[in-house]
């Protein structure tokens, strides 16, 4: 839960630099945290600028293979199309996020926000070796607060 919680804040720090609210922790299979990333998409002009990517990246680059796959990454919220194919190839083991896609698309929907660019798909339909956890529901209001900011609902 500490780590989810991280994310929890880390979201929080994204929306108040006007990126969208999610933030991500990669740890290794002793639970000590390794990295952590929050969205930048425009912050930076980078509409990839995802930290589930990101940390798939720095795992990939930095990490042997066992670690990786001994590796989890926490998050606030399921992963992307996107996110869930860099982390399928990065060979990192495990998700655990705290709000699905699913929950996500009906909120903004039911804000009247706008629809995203890319189809909401499940991470397993994406990297179907990937272990996934989640939703988390003591946390779900939490996150769903954040998003609401941002939609402006």
């Amino acid at each position: 839960m500490a780590h989810l919680r991280r994310c929890l804040e880390l979201a929080a720090e994204a929306l108040t630099d006007g990126d969208g609210p999610f933030g991500s922790v990669l740890a290794d299979s002793a639970g000590t945290a390794l990295r952590e990333g929050r969205n930048r998409e425009h912050s930076t002009g980078d509409p990839t600028a995802h930290p589930e990517i990101e940390l798939a990246r720095w795992a990939g680059i930095e990490l042997d293979p066992a670690t990786r796959a001994g590796a989890t990454v926490y998050t606030s919220g399921e992963h992307c199309p996107m996110c869930s194919a860099a982390h399928g190839w990065s060979g990192v083991g495990r998700i655990v996020y705290i709000a699905s896609s699913e929950q996500l698309t009906r909120w903004r929907a039911g804000w009247g926000a706008s629809e995203s660019p890319v189809r909401a798909l499940p991470i397993q339909e994406v990297a179907p070796a990937v272990e996934v956890v989640g939703p988390v529901p003591e946390l779900v209001e939490e996150i769903r607060a954040l998003h609401q900011a941002a939609a402006g609902a």
